[in-house]
């Protein structure tokens, strides 16, 4: 594996990948490796001859109050799982590096209306800072394809929008999410969780099933269902943040007459206020 730190050294292992005439896939990722990044490695490797991951936590989607500082930076385990795991390419740039000129004066990338609702409300600015940080990722690694977990199930659709509203040549592939086998969906901030907190989180992904069992039986989406999933959540110690039924296609709204679906939630959980993101998809 070639482990790179600059834009100049990224172009040039991309130029050996192609003249070897492989066809590229790329992992973007904020470190702090676990099991769904390397599912999604796996996935890359199924889709190209190449797979390049970055790692590089983004100042850019980080509110004022929240936890850039102390996300989780792991580079030297990192890079150790990405040579086991087949990687030829790691560009893991520095700050300064990367956004040469300040935060305030960057021109920026936004995905309008659907950047702005759910965990958009809630984290003004985030998915600007995503679809910023995404799109410069694909400008400089120009990838034939690019892999995302579907955990983040809005930031995946943001992607898909931005890519295809700016006509660039990516195929976004989604992966379904990885988890526990309690069901609790993998994420690098669960480390945050006491262990208390730890035998708690699962019940967001149980409340999901539910609410996914109830509409297929009802054949529909009953009033309550919002209602029930949040007491429960509430019952168990969360702060809801939302609960919302979507349609994956756009995301709007789901309809009393749709058929496919994503329930997503967005809670925190007790002491340490960790704020855990699930979803599920439904059909019937």
């Amino acid at each position: 594996m070639r482990f790179v730190t600059t834009a100049p050294d990224l172009r040039s292992g991309i130029t050996e990948l192609r003249q070897r005439g492989h066809r590229i896939a790329f992992v973007p990722t904020m470190g702090n490796l676990h099991e769904g990044h390397l599912q999604l490695i796996r996935v890359a490797r199924q889709q190209a001859d190449g797979v390049v991951v970055s790692i590089f936590v983004n100042p850019l989607q980080f509110g004022p109050d929240e936890d850039f500082d102390s996300y989780p930076r792991t580079l030297d385990e990192d890079k150790r799982k990405l040579a086991l795991s087949d990687v030829d390419l790691l560009f893991a740039p520095d700050e300064a590096d990367f956004y040469p000129r300040k935060k305030e004066e960057l021109t920026f990338v936004e995905v309008p209306g659907i950047s702005d609702v759910l965990c958009g409300e809630k984290r003004p600015g985030h998915f600007r800072g995503v679809a910023t940080v995404v799109n410069r990722l694909f400008n400089l690694v120009q990838p034939d394809v690019a892999v995302f977990g579907k955990k983040d199930y809005q930031q995946l659709t943001i992607i898909r929008l931005m890519t295809h509203d700016l006509g660039l040549p990516v195929e976004i592939v989604g992966v379904d999410t990885v988890r526990e086998e309690d069901g609790l969906a993998l994420s690098s901030r669960n480390r945050y969780l006491d262990n208390t907190e730890r035998e708690i989180a699962p019940v967001m992904y149980q409340v999901l099933r539910t609410m996914a069992d109830e509409i297929r039986q009802a054949g529909k989406i009953r009033d309550d269902v919002i209602n029930n999933a949040k007491s429960k959540l509430e019952q168990a110690g969360f702060d809801v943040d939302y609960i919302s039924i979507r349609r994956p296609s756009d995301f709007a709204e789901a309809r009393a007459d749709d058929r496919e679906l994503v329930i997503l939630i967005a809670a925190r959980l007790g002491g340490t206020g960790t704020r855990l993101i699930d979803n599920i998809e439904l059909s019937f």
